[in-house]
């Protein structure tokens, strides 16, 4: 089959979103507050917090260059104690220009109890993903020549995730991939095939106690997929008197970061952070803008002494 010259444009513009997506490893969203969305990438992680938890945190990328990456996601999770189980449900949102994804899981995480607040949890996700391209978006079709069209479909995959999280009060160490499953992506276009690959993922964070009012956590989130570099993000974060949290992040030859956070009560939390490009792209767009809001949901109260760090 021959393209005209629109589907031409079309196929190139796809095919550049694809490359986009498969080598620079965009395929899973990116966020500078991971250290508060850890259950977006590991389900062991359900339920830890000892009491009901509502995330809700967006990314708007590259401002300023046309389709850009825009990342949602929303998340509920609790503990049921008795079975020492947790539970979760999260829904991530993406696009960037004609490409979007959406997934629906939900975590399971079971949780052993050791000595000295020591715990070990092991989590599953499960859900599914629906990949779309909206031709629209790039105002180029013929609209009276929809081969291309017709070759491309939507795309929904299951989604089988797994982790581990031991943690204790002062610390927590990660490790988990949000999808086992690699899925390929317009099959009947035999001269391009996109691969979306299994993510792997480290997180750990250490709470330092300066004195009586500040708290310092450095964290560390390294993901590995094949075919593309490890990325690796490096932060501290102060909490001053329980109230104020100020931080840093350096992504490896990405972006250099800045994050604000503010208790405004016991239940909600604020976050804000932006990031700084270091690399060519920052040429081109004004640094990316992340925000985040969490909801607890005390059962009891009096027995919570003091805002969670993590």
């Amino acid at each position: 089959m021959l393209l005209s010259r629109p589907n031409l444009a079309v196929f190139l513009t796809v095919v550049l979103w694809l490359f986009t997506l498969s080598v620079i490893a965009q395929q899973e969203a990116q966020y500078t507050q991971y250290m508060y969305n850890t259950i977006s990438v590991n389900p062991a992680y359900a339920g830890s917090r000892q009491f009901i938890t509502i995330n809700s945190l967006y990314k708007a990328q590259w401002i300023s260059l046309e389709g850009a990456p825009r990342n949602f996601t929303l998340s509920v999770d609790k503990p049921l104690r008795k079975e020492h189980l947790g539970l979760g449900f999260t829904i991530l949102s993406d696009q960037a220009g004609p490409v979007q994804n959406q997934r629906l899981v939900s975590d399971v995480s079971y949780t052993i109890n050791g000595k000295n607040d020591f715990n070990l949890a092991f989590g599953i996700k499960i859900g599914a993903d629906m990949f779309n391209i909206d031709y629209t978006v790039l105002n180029i079709l013929d609209p009276d020549d929809d081969d291309f069209v017709e070759n491309v479909d939507n795309k929904l995959s299951p989604v089988i995730g797994t982790g581990i999280y031991l943690y204790k009060p002062k610390w927590y160490l990660g490790i988990s991939t949000p999808n086992l499953l690699a899925t390929n992506f317009y099959d009947d276009v035999q001269v391009s095939v996109a691969k979306k690959r299994p993510h792997f993922y480290l997180i750990a964070g250490y709470v330092f106690d300066l004195n009586d009012q500040l708290k310092l956590k450095p964290t560390l989130l390294s993901k590995y997929v094949s075919g593309a570099p490890v990325g690796v993000d490096i932060s501290a974060n102060v909490l001053m008197d329980e109230k104020i949290t100020l931080g840093i992040s350096y992504r490896l030859e990405a972006s250099v970061n800045a994050m604000a956070g503010f208790q405004i009560n016991r239940n909600f939390f604020l976050g804000y952070a932006y990031d700084a490009g270091v690399n060519n792209l920052a040429n081109y767009n004004q640094g990316s803008h992340e925000f985040f809001i969490r909801y607890d949901l005390f059962k009891d109260p009096l027995k919570i002494r003091s805002p969670r760090f993590f």
